[in-house]
């Protein structure tokens, strides 16, 4: 990396409680890199040039999009960390894996460009999805594959060279946001099938984001079973697992 400042810095662009998980497991392969941890565009946009310069990105399972003028910056490259395979591309993975019925899954790790989900893949985890899987447990299974696609990555993330990129492309349909409206929005005619596999994908959701219906100008919506509070979520094991660790 002639010409730049030494590689000192990793900028962790996730949630707090995995910010300080994953800090903790670059900490353990590099405790000289001083690991920081940013929430929002808002945050990194408020970083100085000299600071990114002797950077690097790590954007852990966020919706954050870094445009250009922050990629561009970063001495040492961005590397997103995406809970879907490369087969799918773009937001809410899980949802629209669910609804395709699919029997495998994973995660990508990739070298952030531009364009979303689109960079050089540096690394991929694929499992096996049983029967009846709702969306809200594939995320649970993607989360902890991606936490574990993470710690064998991390000794690299850590170094100033940049990561070997794998001979795996991204395929398949990139979704939206808007697109994930257009799936939880039930239409009234809808056929028995198709409904069943909205409310696997959508049904266990009791916020803003579960399924609705408009009939004659008035939207309801569809109110799941009650949630055995008993059961701890995969996505809390992985973290509580890393924080333990590091």
């Amino acid at each position: 990396m002639s010409g730049l400042p030494e590689f000192d810095t990793i900028f962790l662009l996730t949630g707090p409680i995995e910010a300080a998980a994953l800090a903790g497991v670059l900490g353990i392969r590099d405790p000289r890199i001083d690991v920081r941890h940013v929430a929002s565009l808002q945050e990194l946009d408020a970083l100085a040039p000299d600071e990114l310069a002797r950077a690097r990105l790590i954007a852990f399972s966020t919706d954050v999009i870094v445009p250009p003028r922050i990629l561009d910056a970063l001495g040492y490259g961005a590397y997103n960390f995406h809970p879907g395979p490369p087969n799918y591309p773009g937001w809410g993975p899980a949802h629209f894996a669910v609804y395709d019925q699919v029997a495998t899954f994973g995660v990508t790790a990739h070298v952030m460009l531009e364009r979303v989900d689109a960079g050089p893949i540096v690394g991929v985890e694929m499992f096996c999805v049983p029967p009846n899987t709702t969306a809200q447990r594939l995320e649970q299974m993607a989360f902890v594959a991606l936490a574990r696609i993470f710690w064998n990555l991390a000794g690299s993330l850590t170094r100033a060279e940049a990561l070997a990129t794998l001979p795996v492309t991204w395929r398949g349909r990139k979704t939206t946001r808007r697109l994930y409206e257009e799936l939880r929005a039930v239409p009234p005619t809808v056929a028995k099938d198709d409904l069943d596999r909205r409310v696997a994908t959508f049904g266990n959701r009791d916020d803003d984001d579960g399924l609705t219906v408009t009939l004659h100008g008035h939207t309801f919506r569809y109110v799941p079973p009650p949630a055995d509070p008993q059961i701890e979520t995969a996505e809390m094991l992985a973290i509580e697992r890393f924080a333990r660790t590091a």
